[in-house]
């Protein structure tokens, strides 16, 4: 039964509403960067009289903001790489392997969902200290891929399950190995799945701030949401430059969330429907 035109209308209308209240704060931030701190003030909902590009200068003069652009890119990705590597793994070899411990080694991965890992902060900065890692990207990679693999496993086990066996059986027939298994048949179908594991997790070390400002104390080495801090004063605060370093901030999340969208939404509601 098809739904009424009246209930059509309503929906849509929901719909575009709620996209109009998401998308507003994005393009507030936009119009601001184009405004000087005053206009924004003095106007602070309103479109900037001309556009100005005197805040991307100065953002740029005043802040390494290259190095903390980079320094960001080179943390969530190498630390995307190696969750979806050991995710894969991992989950196949759970997902397709009949064992005694079976049920206690998944349950294992979910203790990392269910404990906040910022209560071991102290034991962690002492391990990174031991391991000479403070002040380095590498010890922000090793907490984010601790952090993404629990969950990481969860939804690529849970992916591995719908798929055939009779698929890995036929690639056996013809002599492939448990690894060309994986990396020629089974990750190809799994696009979905590992879409949605990056999304997540990239987003999840892009916009971290806590541990970056445990962790890092040299400023070429910061991430940009702490360096963004130095444009805080101690009684006034310059919104303008602010807002553009958000802007150029999040550009690289936008695009690869439009690359990967549709990957993101097929791997949101694969299994919903059967």
């Amino acid at each position: 039964m098809r739904p009424s035109l009246s209930f059509r209308i309503i929906q849509h209308t929901t719909g575009y509403l709620f996209a109009i209240l998401s998308l507003y704060p994005v393009f507030l931030m936009v119009s601001s960067s184009f405004k000087t701190t005053l206009e924004i003030f003095k106007e602070p909902l309103a479109l900037p009289k001309k556009l100005s590009f005197a805040a991307y200068e100065k953002l740029l003069d005043q802040l390494p903001f290259g190095t903390y652009l980079w320094n960001s890119v080179f943390v969530s990705v190498i630390s995307v790489v190696i969750i979806l590597i050991s995710c894969s793994l991992a989950a196949y070899y759970i997902a397709r392997t009949s064992f005694k411990w079976n049920g206690a080694l998944m349950f294992i991965f979910l203790l990392g969902m269910m404990i906040p890992i910022k209560l071991g902060i102290v034991p962690m900065f002492l391990l990174m200290r031991d391991l000479n890692l403070t002040n380095s990207p590498w010890s922000l990679i090793a907490i984010y891929s601790a952090m993404g693999i629990p969950l990481g496993v969860m939804i690529l086990s849970g992916f591995f399950r719908t798929l055939p066996k009779e698929l890995e059986e036929a690639a056996k027939i013809d002599g492939c190995t448990d690894m060309q298994i994986l990396r020629r048949i089974i990750l190809p179908l799994m696009r979905p799945a590992l879409g949605t594991v990056m999304i997540i997790n990239f987003v999840t070390a892009w916009n971290d701030f806590f541990f970056p400002l445990i962790f890092i104390q040299s400023e070429l080495k910061k991430t940009i949401p702490v360096g963004m801090m130095s444009l805080f004063g101690e009684y006034a605060s310059d919104w303008s430059t602010l807002f553009a370093g958000l802007t150029l901030a999040s550009l690289p999340m936008i695009v690869m969330f439009i690359i990967a969208s549709r990957q993101f939404m097929d791997g949101m509601t694969a299994g919903a429907v059967k």
